[in-house]
């Protein structure tokens, strides 16, 4: 996996549909397949006649331990293109050409993939792959637009290089990406793939920051903290997935970035700061997830400090910039600000108590809180946080770092959704 947070998603025995289509990266698939595979999952791959254009019969049935057929007259005494459809638990296509979205889109069964997606009762996503053009052509952009309205998930392309020498938006996700959204897809059901469908932060731009500053002591040395940006990047993805502009700052992560977000690397909490208060003002909705450091020291060591006999080492520190108060206190009236809190308290009702103070402190609009005692958090797939406004407790969640994700930006959705939109009326 890209980022590791639905590593704890049990896939086992779970029945999966990869649909291919025929356009080149359907050499991708094949690393899809393997890695669902090696996750649990009982996949069945049904692919276009076109796509065995580029990868064989032989090679799917190799991977998959599953005959493949393209058309509907195969095996019919076992009806496969009613019988595939109805038993999936997900159905994906990668990749999902603009041919193969068009007859999606109106319905077309005229090959066992468009069969199988006419007789789902599953969560269905397709990974859409093409030139820039086809993919933002106004026939493509309504077929697009047509399966999301009906609960599909259609996964925005990659930007990057495609067939030749062209570049541009149009190119699959790489298969971590892909593998990731499937399992998230199983995990959370019909409800997750709504969520990604209704695109309800289309034409919004989030600000996401994660993982940890590094406050230099020498050209060699370091101040730092545990945080992996997993639980950033999992936010990340969300607001991407449900349709926003999302821009990643990063600090020091384990985490990889997820496909189709703008990315700026930071180091030191002054770095942040800096980047933040550059993005936040144009932003819709900012989420600091990121764990920057609280002290920084007074002064760097030009030169690799050495050690002095057995003597030990003093260091002056100074407190660095609050970047979660500085953009709140800057903040528009119409942006959603939501910070983080990581404590460590006795019990549950300390722990909202502290929260409840600092977002009063800090300004924000919600509070995500993570009880950090005895290694709960950091670098773990799985998270326990307590979401807070001034009002009280919005929601708790305990699970992956994805279902965490999904319930942070459903709050953040709703309130963006309640504010007054960018021309001063109602959103």
């Amino acid at each position: 996996m890209s980022s590791g947070d639905t590593a704890d998603v049990n896939a086992t025995g779970r029945r999966v549909v990869l649909g291919v289509a025929g356009g080149i990266a359907a050499y991708k698939a094949c690393e899809v397949l393997r890695r669902l595979r090696e996750a649990g999952c009982d996949v069945t791959v049904v692919p276009t006649a076109n796509a065995l254009n580029f990868v064989g019969r032989t090679t799917w049935e190799a991977l998959s331990g599953k005959s493949v057929s393209t058309d509907v007259w195969s095996e019919i005494t076992e009806v496969p293109h009613v019988r595939i459809g109805q038993q999936a638990d997900l159905v994906l296509v990668v990749p999902a050409t603009a041919d193969l979205l068009a007859r999606a889109a109106t319905g077309r069964a005229d090959d066992l993939l468009t069969n199988v997606l006419l007789t789902a009762h599953c969560p269905v996503a397709f990974f859409p792959a093409m030139h820039t053009e086809m993919w933002q052509h106004p026939a493509t952009v309504a077929n697009v637009a047509t399966l999301r309205s009906r609960g599909c998930v259609v996964k925005d392309p990659a930007a990057g290089r495609l067939t030749g020498a062209d570049s541009g938006p149009g190119r699959l996700p790489e298969p971590a990406e892909i593998t990731e959204l499937a399992l998230r897809l199983l995990d959370g059901g019909r409800e997750a793939a709504g969520r990604a469908a209704a695109q309800d932060l289309a034409g919004r731009h989030v600000v996401v920051s994660a993982g940890g500053t590094h406050e230099a002591l020498d050209p060699v040395r370091f101040l730092g903290n545990a945080s992996s940006g997993l639980m950033g990047t999992a936010i990340a993805r969300e607001a991407a997935l449900r349709g926003a502009r999302v821009t990643l700052v990063a600090a020091a992560m384990t985490a990889e970035p997820p496909s189709g977000v703008e990315v700026e690397q930071v180091v030191s909490t002054a770095d942040l700061a800096a980047v933040m208060q550059r993005l936040a003002p144009q932003a819709d909705a900012v989420v600091m997830a990121a764990a920057p450091a609280d002290f920084t020291p007074a002064e760097v060591s030009t030169t690799k400090i050495k050690k002095d006999g057995d003597g030990g080492m003093t260091l002056h520190l100074v407190q660095t910039t609050d970047v979660l108060a500085a953009i709140s206190r800057s903040r528009r009236p119409e942006q959603v600000i939501v910070g983080f809190a990581a404590e460590t308290a006795p019990d549950r009702d300390q722990l909202v108590q502290l929260g409840q103070a600092k977002l009063a402190r800090k300004g924000c609009d919600l509070l995500v809180l993570n009880d950090v005692s005895a290694g709960k958090v950091f670098g773990r797939a799985t998270t326990q946080i307590t979401l807070i406004d001034p009002a009280g407790i919005v929601d708790e969640v305990t699970g992956t770092k994805s279902q965490a994700a999904a319930s942070i930006v459903d709050a953040l959705a709703a309130r963006l959704a309640g504010m007054s939109g960018r021309n001063g009326e109602p959103a």
